[in-house]
């Protein structure tokens, strides 16, 4: 909490000046929104709502894991001269619920994109991983009183090296979740600037109707599978596992950057073993060190199954996008599933 306070004071001299009424000067100066975001899936869902309407910047850049980020001054300073801030939930930006007050006051509309979505419970043990399948109802349950425990975690801000999640943020890894953050942010601008409402509503049911193919593509294919249970790097799958009766067994938790305890390795070394695993899944832009040690020592073969944390430059450089990389993953996972 500290830190945050003495970056908002160094943002605000970078500045210049307070950001009172930044967002009617920079809406004047070329008819658009300057709206940020935070990380990629939030980057993309905003770009194909706002449209031409806005210009849409990503804070957290290609290549950079997004668990363990904190923002410099010089970024906190870009969030007060925006219009809009966009982000995803307080279990993945840890360190928005120490600024957001600060940039409401100031005038940036702070949108939170899993506004109302049940979360499931979240742990770098990925005992969810293991049992999340059964666990169902109950992530309901917990999810009904998500806003009020996020206090005790946000309470936790300055202890976040060990990247602890109370719940589990990978929302987006869902099409079916995606669907429901695009409404979010939607409904979240529209309200903040009814006159581009109508535009915005427009282009988002025309989005989501490229997020419901993804979604029906994804259950044709999963429907009738040989193969429920893959491997995978950290457990970022729960909520696709979820949607479409899948069981994700994860080498770390719920941020890459956490290793397994040697024993853990161990087991999952039997369970891979003992299942007759083919493929382990592990993500371009973390270390596939763990990963890859795993592989080897069972003679598997590794294949790439992207989290859309972020995207490497190369990939955006190639017009890569969330449903394409998306769509990819589908075919990676074809290969376990299919076997």
């Amino acid at each position: 909490m500290k830190k945050i306070i003495a970056l908002v004071s160094a943002a605000l001299l970078l500045v210049g000046c307070s950001a009172n009424n930044q967002s009617q000067q920079t809406e004047n100066h070329n008819g658009k929104l300057k709206v940020m975001t935070t990380f990629y899936p939030v980057y993309d869902f905003t770009k194909n709502i706002m449209g031409e309407e806005g210009e849409v910047s990503l804070l957290i850049g290609a290549g950079t894991e997004p668990h363990g980020y904190e923002p410099s001054a010089k970024d906190i300073a870009h969030m007060y001269e925006s219009d809009a801030f966009v982000y995803l939930d307080e279990n993945m930006e840890h360190w928005v619920e120490d600024l957001k007050p600060s940039l409401e006051e100031d005038g940036v509309v702070v949108i939170k994109g899993t506004e109302g979505i049940t979360l499931m419970p979240g742990s770098d043990e990925d005992e969810e991983g293991d049992h999340h399948d059964h666990e169902g109802e109950e992530h309901h349950e917990e999810g009904d009183h998500h806003d009020h425990e996020g206090e005790e975690h946000h309470e936790e801000g300055d202890h976040h090296d060990g990247h602890h999640h109370e719940f589990d943020p990978h929302v987006w890894l869902s099409p079916e979740l995606s669907i429901e953050v695009v409404n979010n942010i939607t409904n979240q601008l529209a309200a903040a600037y009814p006159e581009k409402a109508e535009t915005f509503k427009a282009n988002a049911k025309a989005y989501i109707e490229k997020l419901t193919s993804l979604d029906n593509e994804y259950k044709e294919a999963l429907k009738d599978v040989k193969t429920r249970t893959f491997v995978t790097q950290h457990a970022a799958f729960g909520y696709l596992a979820r949607e479409f009766n899948l069981k994700q067994i994860a080498i770390t938790g719920l941020s890459a950057e956490v290793e397994p305890s040697p024993q853990r390795l161990a087991e999952l070394s039997d369970f891979v073993k003992e299942n007759q695993v083919k493929y382990i899944y592990f993500e371009e832009n973390a270390s596939e060190k763990i990963a890859k040690t795993l592989a080897d020592e069972t003679g598997v073969e590794l294949l790439v199954l992207n989290p859309l944390e972020s995207l490497t430059q190369e990939q955006i450089d190639s017009g890569e996008d969330y449903i394409s990389v998306m769509k990819a993953n589908l075919q990676a996972l074809l290969k376990t599933t299919n076997q």
